[in-house]
Order: C-alpha cells, then structure tokens, then sequence
C-alpha cells in the first residue's frame, strides 16, 4: 500500500512538471512569431481635390515634428503619384510601417519641380494638405495638428487638397 501511494504520488509529481515544462517551452516558442507577425501596417494615402492632371502629387511621411511638413529630406518616407483625370485624386501606399504615431504631408507638384511652389508673400501657389486635414491659416500645420495613431494591418487616411 506505501509503495503504490509512493509511485503514484510520483506519477502525479512527474505529470504535473511534464505539463508545465510543455506549458513553457509552448509559450517561448510562440512568442518570437507574434513578434514577427505583428507591428507592422500599410497605410494607403488617398489625396483629393487636385484642380488638374498635370504634375504629380507629392506625398511625405514622418514620425515626429522634425522637419514637417515642408522639409521631405526630414521624412521617413516619401512617394509621389501621378492624379488620376477623371477623379483628381492620387492614391500611394506606404506597406510594412511599424505601429507609431505619424503624419503626412502632401503638395500638388504642377510644374515638376519637386517643391511647393509659393508667391512672394510665402502663399503656397500649388495645392497643398496633411493628415487630419487641418483648417488653412498663417503658416503650415504643425506636427501635433497632424499626428495619427498607426495600428494593425490596414489603415487609410484621406486629405484633400487646398488651394
């Protein structure tokens, strides 16, 4: 009777570490997967209201106020997009962002020049937007004005352009 107690009070014992050295391997191998699987979204830039087709429309992404909006070398990333005549609007993508807080700045580069052409009293002369579609006022928006969350998969933003 002492001896069968003693073997399945062992059993038991042996079982129960089984179980959770299975339990923790289990976990630290699933977790470096997440790790891959997750962070990481595309961000689709509709652009709208473009007065015509000429040109291209000029998109800049950044991660903090520096250099935002009008300094692109200061972005993380930038593209540019032909617009679309039948509804003036330009589409780019940004894929496999990590999950933070950006925002984006866009102009309607007419002319080709690649920079946002102004009048001598600093008025932007080509269209011009960025995320959260801030009111026009003196000056550009700020980095605050601008900022979004970035998180998941998929995200889109709209900004429609001002003249």
């Amino acid at each position: 009777m002492i001896r069968r107690t003693f073997t399945k009070r062992r059993f038991q014992i042996i079982a129960a570490l089984s179980v959770g050295l299975f339990l923790t391997v289990a976990s630290a191998l699933s977790a470096p997967l997440k790790a891959q699987t997750t962070g990481t979204a595309n961000l689709t830039v509709r652009v709208t209201g473009a007065r015509n087709a000429k040109g291209k429309i000029r998109v800049a992404l950044f991660r903090d106020g520096k250099g935002f909006p009008n300094d692109a070398s200061q972005a993380v990333h930038t593209q540019a997009a032909d617009v679309d005549p039948h509804t003036s609007s330009a589409q780019v993508v940004f894929a496999g962002l990590p999950d933070s807080v950006y925002a984006v700045s866009v102009f309607h580069d007419e002319n080709m020049n690649e920079r946002l052409d102004k009048n001598f009293m600093g008025v932007p002369k080509e269209g011009y937007g960025a995320s959260n579609n801030p009111k026009k006022k003196m000056g550009p928006p700020n980095f605050d004005e601008a900022k979004f969350q970035l998180s998941g998969t998929e995200q889109s933003v709209e900004i429609k352009l001002m003249y």
